[in-house]
């Protein structure tokens, strides 16, 4: 997996999610952003690129949520697309996950 990592005013920015979050590729994920995750405790998921998910995926997900939430860190989502966003509603991640439309609401959310 290609994820990419960005640091926006001490933020880390992951981007280069797959198209597809599922079974198929969850333990990969969760692998590949744990390394990703280390020493980092402000972190946004830009989710835009995500054009399915399934549990596997939302699994993954809170699996990095729980880590960075151990360290003391947050999680935040930002550009959900409607396949994922009902997936979203219907296991109601959002309860959990801050999810915001945009990155600059994402951001601004840790300053507020």
């Amino acid at each position: 997996m290609n994820l990419k990592l960005e640091d926006t005013s001490g933020i880390a920015v992951v981007t280069a999610l797959p198209n597809v979050l599922d079974a198929a590729n969850a333990v990969q994920f969760k692998a590949d952003i744990a390394r990703i995750l280390q020493g980092n405790k402000q972190v946004v998921f830009d989710m835009s690129t995500v054009h399915f998910i399934d549990s596997s995926g939302c699994g993954a997900l809170i699996t990095a949520l729980w880590h960075l939430k151990d360290a003391g860190g947050v999680l935040k989502l930002f550009g959900v697309q409607n396949q994922a966003n009902r997936v979203f509603e219907l296991v109601r991640i959002y309860k959990i996950i801050d999810i915001f439309k945009t990155k600059k609401e994402a951001i601004r959310s840790f300053q507020s």
